[in-house]
């Protein structure tokens, strides 16, 4: 489902109508990214998965209810933290995964040069490397703003911390991502002589992550 989708209509839709065509699209709207996040509390995609399906369950049932919310995707966030924090109480773990999920770059991939498609694999494994050695809380704060486009005051809220936290958490998060990804900046400087096309299409990817919120 595209981005234009309006998650307010459509929830108003789901709580007012019991429309179970809207609530289709806005699971497949927002499970993605609920998994992905949640993913970062809890240890396997599975048990992320069914904590996000187990989510989406409990407000079809208490829809009526919940005509009050006004911020649906926030409130969804909200409720699978919690609920992936309540999972590690009982099985006594905690910790951050790898995500194996590099769809962004498949979207620019250049078939026509196998050399070019490892190295852009290999740059988006080393950013997701990079992101997930960030302390736990800075790391999740990085994927909030960045992967998930939301603002600084969304992502506190969800986390209930301050906004003011939120943004000294992204300039850590930024400086150490920065010299975590120099060298490969390098290299793609370096390689813009050879290829100025594709070191264009590396930098915009690189911009594309770097640039504030």
């Amino acid at each position: 489902m595209q981005k234009e989708v309006n998650i307010n209509d459509l929830w108003e839709r789901i709580t007012v109508d019991s429309d179970s065509k809207s609530f289709e699209v806005f699971f497949h709207e927002l499970n993605p990214r609920l998994v992905k996040f949640c993913t970062m509390y809890v240890h396997y995609q599975q048990v992320a998965e069914e904590i996000v399906s187990d989510v989406f369950v409990k407000c079809w049932m208490d829809r009526a209810k919940m005509r009050d919310v006004l911020k649906p995707e926030t409130y969804l966030f909200i409720a699978v933290k919690n609920h992936a924090l309540n999972y590690n109480k009982r099985f006594s773990s905690l910790q951050l995964v790898n995500i194996d999920d590099h769809e962004g770059g498949t979207q620019l991939v250049n078939t026509a040069s196998p050399e070019m498609e490892l190295e852009k694999k290999e740059l988006f494994f080393r950013m997701d490397q990079a992101i997930s050695s960030l302390p736990r809380q800075c790391s999740i704060i990085f994927r909030l703003v960045k992967e998930n486009g939301m603002k600084y005051k969304e992502v506190a809220e969800i986390l209930n911390i301050s906004p003011r936290t939120v943004h000294t958490q992204m300039l850590r998060a930024m400086k150490k991502m920065t010299v975590a990804m120099d060298p490969y900046l390098k290299k793609a400087g370096k390689q813009a002589q050879d290829n100025i096309t594709d070191s264009i299409i590396t930098a915009l990817l690189i911009i594309s992550i770097f640039m504030g919120n």
